[in-house]
């Protein structure tokens, strides 16, 4: 077992515990487990910068939307409007800059427009399903929706790429949607229908993170 392999294993247990936590109610689990879960997703990029010199730009911009994520997930862990919006900025820049990093190296690339359509598609449905919840959240919701539809969109161009490798775009392509599909659990339990085991969310929130975070390793060298 290499050492990406303990830090996974590690995740997947802290991740489990977190869970649990969430699930129970209890804030002490919460605030222990929430910050070592996203401190190893980092490590995970800290490795590939280590272990290799090529490409560290783009390991150093991934770091970069991970910390901006990290400092996402801290806000989130309290329960506060304020918290909540500043969570919510916390992550719009950390899709930002995934997205940014991906044109960077990548281009931006449209060989199908299957992709895009599909995402924006599905992007107005669920704005359309939360929009009544909204409030006056309503700007800020649909601006985060096209942003982080833009990144899944992003991702999935890196098939395209002459940059990435087929098994980067696979782990981009598949992270971003996990991350997409973690947001829209929680919009949904934040500003529709609160249900009981919303926080499975985070199951596919670090299952995302990791696969990007995997992304700075496979380079051809």
């Amino acid at each position: 077992m290499d050492v990406y392999q303990i830090v996974i294993v590690l995740l997947i247990g802290f991740v489990f515990l977190l869970i649990h936590g969430e699930l129970a109610k209890n804030q002490g689990q919460k605030y222990i487990f929430k910050p070592i879960s996203t401190s190893l997703v980092v490590v995970i990029v800290i490795l590939s910068l280590l272990f290799s010199q090529d490409y560290q730009n783009y390991k150093l911009l991934i770091l970069l939307g991970l910390l901006f994520c990290f400092g996402g997930d801290i806000a989130l862990m309290f329960d506060s409007k304020k918290a909540f919006t500043a969570g919510l900025v916390l992550f719009l820049i950390g899709h930002i800059v995934y997205s940014i990093t991906i044109v960077i190296y990548n281009g931006y690339l449209i060989s199908s427009y299957t992709a895009p359509i599909i995402i924006s598609i599905l992007g107005v449905l669920i704005y359309r399903y939360l929009y009544s919840g909204l409030g006056n959240m309503k700007i800020q919701v649909l601006f985060y929706i096209i942003v982080i539809s833009f990144m899944v969109h992003c991702a999935f161009s890196s098939f395209d790429s002459q940059f990435f490798t087929y098994q980067q775009a696979l782990l981009l392509s598949i992270g971003a949607t996990l991350f997409y599909i973690s947001d829209v659990v929680l919009a949904i339990n934040r500003f529709k229908i609160p249900f009981k085991y919303n926080r499975l969310g985070l199951a596919f929130y670090y299952a995302g993170q990791l696969l990007i975070a995997l992304s700075t390793r496979y380079f051809i060298t």
